[in-house]
């Protein structure tokens, strides 16, 4: 198997962490863990790195310094953090969207320092009120966006990350979105038989069919799309999927995905509508263990005896 790369998150984090811990010096260990959604070890494992974290040509006096003392934490910074910066309106707004992203990491203070700072930069840099991300998707966006507008059924190829393959695929691609950083198609997928979202970054071609389909409610529609905007404090949960289930890993954004010998996966996910997580574990059945947090363990018992209670309460339809 593929490795798979899992440092974007964990830099995140650690990135996180230094606003965090300025502000609130002497932070200990077990407070940061809880607050971040992490282990303590690899809450430990993620200050580690910060001390290499600097400038050319990285001496004492260019470095972040972290001292943990009785299970306590402080930063100290370089000496260049104390001179004013001087960007260009490029490095200005490359700093607000990096700004805004450590923002969603779970564990961000929304109104501590790193906040302030970015809505002062907002005011520098005239981007008060939001700021839009263009993001490119390759080649491949604006024909999946045409298919999707025209309701054409296309074939398209596609790498799956689950799966580290590329197969030919027949979809009805009922959507085209961004959120949570990429490009997103909706689509129905006949060699599934089901509903798939595809990450259009990993089309590797489309063509037409000369079919058309006919799309779902568009409220259907935009309740699947909800689901992929995580706000910092939207509970995390961590799966333990099955080689069955390894198509989650595609199916939907995660914040960490850790492939097993087994072929199955532990993944990270945000849940932003209860509802939704419902569904999945119940769709899953037992090819999915919730592992945490702990409160979350008995998730698919209790979803699979609520639905069933609905069904007992119903009325019988052949009476």
């Amino acid at each position: 198997m593929s490795p798979r790369p899992s440092v974007g998150p964990r830099l995140q984090r650690v990135l996180a962490l230094v606003p965090y811990i300025a502000a609130h010096p002497g932070a200990t260990i077990e407070e940061l863990a809880t607050r971040f959604q992490v282990p303590e070890g690899e809450l430990e494992r993620d200050l580690e790195l910060l001390p290499f974290c600097g400038l050319p040509p990285y001496t004492p006096d260019r470095l972040i310094d972290v001292e943990i003392y009785d299970g306590q934490v402080w930063i100290r910074f370089a000496e260049y953090f104390d001179r004013p910066l001087r960007l260009t309106a490029h490095e200005g707004l490359g700093l607000l969207a990096a700004g805004r992203a450590l923002l969603a990491v779970p564990g961000s203070e929304v109104d501590g320092p790193l906040a302030s700072a970015v809505a002062k930069l907002e005011s520098v840099v005239g981007a008060r009120g939001g700021l839009a991300v263009d993001v490119s998707a390759g080649e491949y966006l604006e024909p999946l966006r045409t298919a999707s507008h025209d309701h054409e059924r296309i074939e398209i190829e596609y790498y799956s990350f689950g799966r580290d393959a590329l197969t030919t695929r027949t979809i009805d691609p009922w959507s085209v979105f961004h959120a949570f950083g990429q490009w997103y198609v909706a689509a129905f997928c006949q060699l599934a038989d089901d509903e798939r979202l595809f990450r259009v970054d990993r089309v590797r071609g489309v063509r037409g069919t000369g079919e058309h389909f006919v799309p779902p409610p568009p409220s259907e529609v935009v309740e699947r799309r909800d689901v992929y905007h995580p706000r910092p404090d939207d509970p995390r949960v961590t799966l333990r999927l099955g080689p069955e289930a390894s198509w989650v890993v595609d199916a939907y954004p995660t914040e960490l995905a850790e492939e097993h010998p087994d072929g199955g996966w532990t993944v990270v996910l945000a849940v932003s509508e209860e509802p939704w997580f419902d569904r999945l574990l119940l769709r899953l059945g037992p090819d999915v263990t919730v592992l945490g947090p702990p409160e979350r363990r008995n998730a698919g018992n209790i979803a699979a005896r609520r639905l069933l209670g609905r069904y007992e309460g119903a009325p019988n339809s052949d009476a």
